[in-house]
Order: structure tokens, then sequence, then C-alpha cells
């Protein structure tokens, strides 16, 4: 499976996939820094899964993942975010995000969201 990782820090991507290669799934990674970024390569290259910061220079996680959904209705996207507001946990899943995961996040969470949307 394919996962996009969105986040403007190379570390918390590089800390992302890490997690993710404990989970039960096998995945291949495309990587973005910013929103637009991720938009594009969401085009390209159609992952299965895409998991966003929200706050990145430019268009932010929120903006990006409402054009994601109007490509592809049915996109499964992970906002992960240290801004942990209710508001913005609103936000994200109205906009279109399938989980909200707050920053620092555990191992156990990320997999857990991964299951969890990998299931629907």
């Amino acid at each position: 499976m394919k996962v996009l990782l969105v986040d403007d820090a190379a570390f918390v991507r590089m800390s992302l996939k890490k997690v993710l290669e404990e989970s039960d799934y096998e995945f291949t990674y495309v990587e973005a820094a910013t929103g637009e970024e991720g938009i594009n390569l969401f085009k390209v290259e159609k992952p299965d899964l895409t998991i966003m910061d929200i706050t990145m220079p430019g268009m932010n996680g929120i903006e990006a993942v409402e054009k994601i959904i109007e490509i592809d209705p049915n996109a499964k996207i992970i906002m992960c975010s240290s801004m942990g507001y209710q508001e913005k946990v609103v936000d994200a899943i109205t906009a279109g995000a399938v989980d909200f995961i707050v920053k620092p996040y555990t191992k156990e969470k990320i997999l857990l969201a991964v299951e969890k949307v990998m299931k629907l």
C-alpha cells in the first residue's frame, strides 16, 4: 500500500515511517513538505492513505484536505498536528479527514488510527 506523508518537518515524516514499518501493512512512501506539494503528489501517486500535518507554510493541511477530497471523495486521510484544539479536530473532520492524531503522538495512537482508517 502506498502512503503519502505530508509534513514540513522531515524528522516527523521519518518518525512516521518508522512507526508505520511496525504495522501489519507493507507501505511504500511518498513524501511532501507542503500542502500544495501533497495535492500534486496525491493526483499522481493515488495513495491508499495520507497522513497530513495541519500547520505548514503556504497552504495549510485543512485546505489541502479539502482539495484532495475534491479529487477523490473516498481518500483516507489522517490529520496529525500539535494543534489539538477541539475546533481544529472539527475543522479537519469537516474537511474530509477520517481521523485526527495529536502530537506528540505515540506509536500506539498512530497504529490504531491507521488500522481504523484502513478498515474503512
